[in-house]
């Protein structure tokens, strides 16, 4: 079995703007929702696989912004990490998460956020 994603993994690729990196955790048939303002609970957006997830990860990773990865939890095949971001203008954002892993990756993650308007 191939090592199993950290947080630290996940910090470290985060606060890098990794992109590729993130987008390398998770597993082929990985799903993540994204619940927010514009996403409900009730429909939230769904991204199924690593092509839909890698164009995710690179589309926020090549936004101008700072990304600090404040708490990591790890219990079992479960993570959970929160994220400060904040945009040049003073634009702030956070974020919640909490990860599934099977065999070592991503397999489902859920993404709570929310942000200054």
């Amino acid at each position: 079995m191939a090592r199993q994603v950290s947080g630290a993994d996940i910090k470290r690729a985060i606060e890098a703007r990794d992109g590729e990196a993130l987008a390398s955790f998770y597993g082929d048939d990985a799903v993540v929702q994204i619940i927010d303002r514009n996403n409900t609970p009730s429909r939230p957006r769904e991204l199924r696989g690593t092509s839909e997830i890698a164009a995710y990860w690179n589309d926020i990773c090549g936004r101008e912004m700072t990304h600090n990865v404040s708490v990591t939890v790890a219990e079992g095949d479960h993570l959970a990490f929160s994220e400060n971001c904040a945009y040049p203008d003073g634009t702030k954002v956070f974020c919640a998460a909490l990860v599934d892993l099977k065999d070592g990756k991503i397999a489902r993650q859920t993404v709570v956020q929310a942000w200054d308007e």
